[in-house]
């Protein structure tokens, strides 16, 4: 199916910067929605960002103005700028993709998510 690597996470302090990254690879595909999610310990995974194949995006409101996705659609990677981090930010972040891929003939439908990078804040 589609396969999806994370990098960028880390150890930064409160008020720091961080830029992860995802890389999507694979057979034929086609990616119709990109995001980043994330799971803080004891609590339920979270949305954080999303954009879609046409531009549109939308954040969580704990992140507004503080967090931006983009994406490489040439790549097919996608990235959040993490800015003005705040302890509660502190969390495993995970990217999730969904589109479609072409398997015997057909196009199918496929859901992927990374395997997650630790993003830790210090205050």
């Amino acid at each position: 199916q589609v396969r999806l690597v994370e990098s960028g996470g880390g150890l930064v302090q409160a008020g720091g910067s961080l830029r992860l990254s995802c890389a999507a690879s694979g057979v034929i595909f086609r990616i119709n929605r990109m995001g980043w999610f994330r799971q803080a310990p004891g609590k339920q995974r979270e949305l954080v960002a999303v954009t879609t194949s046409g531009g549109s995006t939308n954040y969580a409101d704990s992140v507004k103005d503080r967090f931006t996705i983009s994406r490489d659609n040439a790549k097919n990677t996608v990235y959040l700028q993490l800015n003005s981090l705040k302890p509660d930010d502190t969390a495993v972040y995970y990217c999730n993709a969904e589109g479609t891929y072409y398997r015997s003939s057909i196009w199918q439908t496929f859901g992927s998510w990374g395997q997650g990078t630790q993003v830790t804040v210090s205050s």
